[in-house]
Order: C-alpha cells, then sequence, then structure tokens
C-alpha cells in the first residue's frame, strides 16, 4: 500500500471515497500542506488521482483494511461516500468503532443524515444541499458570495447600492438603517481593508457584510 508516513498522523486527515466532493477536499487539504490520506477501491478513480495525491486503494467498508492502513491513527476521517447508503453506514460504523476522534460524513438526504449521527458521525455534511441553497441566494440578487455560518447570521461579499457610493460609512449609516454590518471594503487593485467609519465607500468596490440572511437580502436589493 502507498500510504503516506508523516511525523504528525494524529493531526491528519483519512478522506474515504474520491468522488466530487472527497477528491475536491482532499485535493484542497494536501495543496495547503495537510496530512492527507485518500482511500478509494474503484481502480479507475485510484489510477485518475494517483501521483496527485496521497492515496491507497483498499475497501474501507471492510474493518479489517481500514486497521491495515492505519486509519486509528488520524485524528479526523471524513466519508465522502454518499451514493452507496449501506457502504456509508458501514464505513462509519467502523471509524466509529475504531474510535476515530472527529468524523464528518456526507449524506444524500436528511434521513441518510439521521442515520450517520445515530451511528455515531460527530458532523454531516450536505454538500449538494448546502451548494444549492447558496447558489440559490446568488442567482436571486446581487450578492457575489454568501456563507452562512449559524442560525442565520451570514457574511456576504456584494456591491454597495447607490446610497453608499461617495460616503463614508458614518454617513451612510448602513448598520442604524439597515441593521446590518459592513465588516470589510475591497477596493479595485488595493488591499483588502477593515471597516471604519471612515471608510469612503466607491461604486467600484466591493464590501464584505454580515448580519441576519434577511437583512442582508434586503439591503443587497436596493438600487
Amino acid at each position: 500500500m502507498a500510504e503516506k508516513k508523516g511525523p504528525d498522523r494524529e493531526a491528519g486527515v483519512l478522506v474515504v471515497g474520491l468522488g466530487r466532493f472527497g477528491s475536491s477536499l482532499a485535493a484542497t487539504m494536501d495543496r495547503l500542506g495537510q496530512d492527507v490520506l485518500a482511500v478509494e477501491k474503484d481502480p479507475a478513480l485510484i489510477a485518475q488521482w494517483s501521483g496527485r495525491i496521497p492515496l491507497v486503494e483498499a475497501d474501507a467498508s471492510n474493518p479489517e483494511a481500514l486497521e491495515q492502513l492505519g486509519a486509528k491513527e488520524f485524528g479526523a476521517a471524513v466519508v465522502g461516500v454518499g451514493s452507496s447508503l449501506e457502504a456509508s453506514v458501514l464505513i462509519t460504523g467502523n471509524l466509529v468503532d475504531l474510535g476515530t476522534p472527529q468524523i464528518w460524513a456526507k449524506a444524500i438526504s436528511a434521513e441518510h443524515g439521521r442515520i450517520l449521527t445515530r451511528i455515531g458521525a460527530h458532523h454531516v455534511v450536505f454538500p449538494e444541499s448546502d451548494a444549492g441553497s447558496r447558489v440559490a441566494h446568488l442567482v436571486s440578487g446581487k450578492l457575489i458570495d454568501y456563507i452562512e455560518v449559524e442560525d442565520g447570521f451570514t457574511i456576504v461579499k456584494m456591491r454597495p447600492p447607490k446610497e453608499m457610493q461617495g460616503f463614508t460609512l458614518a454617513q451612510s449609516n448602513v448598520r442604524r438603517k439597515y441593521g446590518i454590518t459592513v465588516m470589510g471594503v475591497k477596493s479595485p487593485g488595493q488591499e483588502f481593508v477593515y471597516a471604519t467609519p471612515e471608510t469612503r465607500v466607491s461604486a467600484n468596490d466591493l464590501l464584505v457584510c454580515s448580519g441576519h440572511a434577511e437583512l442582508l437580502e434586503r439591503f443587497a436589493a436596493r438600487p
């Protein structure tokens, strides 16, 4: 097995499944210099990703295979298998039995997510649902980027409404008027700067704002 050896494997991440979700996650983590090992049983995907990310060919639904590749040494594992409910549950259960400290598991439905939670997954993610919700906000309004943090609190990137252009944040007073906070401003060709009351906004700037999702949507809808 072409297993990656590292000095700090306990801080490493095991990624099971090299579909779109798992491969993107593993490749990004590897590019960021994090200790990551991908596990995949499909020879075609192994051939596609061989030499690009650290990986090993194994069937993670087999607990002995996970033990042999040292899965219990990792501090976290991501189960990227979603198309097969049985495989997803078996792999997650195997990682729970190994005592993996943090298990992130992909789910393709609410029921799938509930099962993963019941058997011991610490975090359940819904990539398709989350992406659809995010894109809906971008398509339907003037938002350039949208991240919902928790309980409706959201951070967005947007162009400034006309009423802000040419004025400082103190003059436009958007927090009092609209209940949102301008966190920072990015002007063309300039570094991102954290906003102060004296920050002047121009038509070509990008704003990074925070607040409740509904308030931000209303603010972004202004001309």
